[in-house]
């Protein structure tokens, strides 16, 4: 399982611009003013072999005791609690100041390692942009410049450095698969119907499941592992007291597994949270199944307007099988339990080289990639680069011309081909060296090419 890093501070010292370097992303928005992150910010980080979570927090105001402020603080003290390792920013332009000091004295109480580190400090000698840091006494400060990128690898590589690398290919002795949805939807009763008995506690009421629950179990013969989660809530409502609810949990249990069940409520509306959540499943590659819960009390009008909204809302879910169920009648369970069968076999088969670079070919015979100017991406053969999700490597010429709508045309036809339903699929490219490659874009080519072609 991956490690969780939570990026911890008094407002504006840089955290977000740290997260957004950290995941190679914009996720985080970033201005010149304290107080613009609030909630909980989750991304996904790599350091060499080493993958990671980040939270990035709203700035860390310990003292106050009410308003947004305060619900900020709550939010930190969550991710402090939920993160392996802290990484606390300060900033070396403005020097130490009492909320810093305050903030040490709280995650020195903290069961986590955390590491000082003094932000903005490019330009700067690193002595004496941590000089007076060390009176935090939170062991030896590390300059970086977040916005510039110094140090934070070697941050990382410090952080990272008593978690063991991850693991190429992790052996799967059984499928796992994962119950994920918003709160009060009926994931745990469809957990019920699943194992056939009252294994988890499901009650009418959001918030019930505080935490993920693997259950092992066998069926018809063979092993299972189900792993049920609390239900994701909005933006803004994740710390309301009926519910002490961590998304980092429902986030570690999706990549710990190999096929997600994404359970929606037939009686509500399809929610923006829905998408969110099916992203999660998807930004980690795993297989997804859809069960569309409390489908029996609906009328023919009703039913026809929530199949609208699915394919509208929903709609970059169409490589995965929708069930429509009743949890609590326990209908359409078995229906629903063959497509996760079939979903977690698409997502660990093994495609063969042959098939594929056969496939690839058909595919470029019905339709060429565009071209770039007078450059033309020249596909040549493919191989299988993972499991889990299925990863197709593409060899071939100036691959990085390739546009994107030209990737879902190769990812359609291999997942044709090889039948791959309920399971996401990449389609990765890898150019070749192209010693003429000066001499198609239009530049002389060295002398050296000349005596070559002779």
């Amino acid at each position: 399982m991956k490690p969780t890093i939570a990026l911890v501070g008094r407002p504006n010292v840089g955290k977000s611009t740290l997260f957004n370097r950290l995941t190679r992303s914009r996720d985080a928005l970033v201005a010149d003013q304290p107080g613009l992150t609030r909630d909980r910010h989750y991304g996904h980080g790599r350091v060499g072999s080493k993958p990671y979570l980040v939270i990035d927090t709203g700035g860390f105001e310990p003292v106050v005791d009410e308003g947004i402020l305060f619900e900020m603080a709550k939010q930190t003290l969550q991710a402090v609690d939920e993160a392996d390792a802290i990484v606390f920013l300060v900033d070396g332009r403005t020097g130490i100041t009492p909320q810093d000091k305050i903030i040490a004295n709280r995650l020195r109480r903290s069961n986590q390692p955390v590491y000082l580190v003094v932000n903005k400090a490019e330009g700067m000698r690193s002595a004496v942009a941590t000089a007076e840091f060390h009176e935090l006494a939170l062991g030896e400060p590390l300059s970086i410049s977040a916005s510039h990128g110094d140090g934070v690898r070697e941050l990382m590589e410090m952080v990272l450095e008593h978690f063991p690398d991850a693991e190429e290919e992790p052996k799967v002795n059984h499928p796992k698969f994962v119950i994920i949805g918003r709160p009060n939807v009926g994931k745990s009763t469809l957990v019920n119907a699943v194992l056939g008995e009252d294994r988890v506690i499901a009650f009418d009421q959001a918030g019930t499941t505080r935490d993920s629950i693997y259950i092992d179990f066998e069926r018809e013969g063979r092993q299972y592992t189900i792993i049920d989660t609390a239900g994701v809530r909005r933006r803004g409502k994740v710390d309301e007291a009926i519910e002490k609810f961590s998304v980092i949990k429902t986030m570690q249990a999706i990549e710990d597994a190999n096929v997600a069940v994404l359970v929606l409520d037939a009686q509500l509306d399809i929610s923006e949270q829905d998408a969110t959540i099916a992203g999660f499943a998807l930004e980690a590659g795993r297989a997804l199944v859809v069960a569309v819960n409390k489908w029996d009390n609906l009328d023919n009008h009703q039913k026809e307007t929530i199949k609208h909204e699915i394919a509208r809302k929903l709609g970059f879910l169409d490589f995965a099988k929708f069930h429509y169920i009743s949890a609590l009648e326990r209908k359409g369970v078995a229906d629903l339990f063959k497509s996760i069968d079939d979903a977690y076999r698409a997502a660990m088969t093994k495609l063969q080289t042959p098939k594929l670079t056969r496939i690839l070919q058909l595919a470029v015979e019905r339709q060429l990639p565009p071209r770039t100017g007078p450059i033309r991406p020249k596909l040549r053969y493919a191989h299988q680069g993972g499991m889990n999700p299925p990863i197709i490597v593409v060899h071939g010429n100036a691959l990085s011309k390739i546009p994107d709508s030209y990737t879902r045309y190769l990812e359609n036809m291999f997942r044709k081909a090889f039948q791959l339903q309920g399971t996401p699929l990449r389609v990765q490219y890898k150019s070749n060296t192209n010693p003429f490659e000066k001499e198609a874009t239009g530049t002389k080519p060295s002398l050296l090419v000349h005596k070559g072609r002779k």
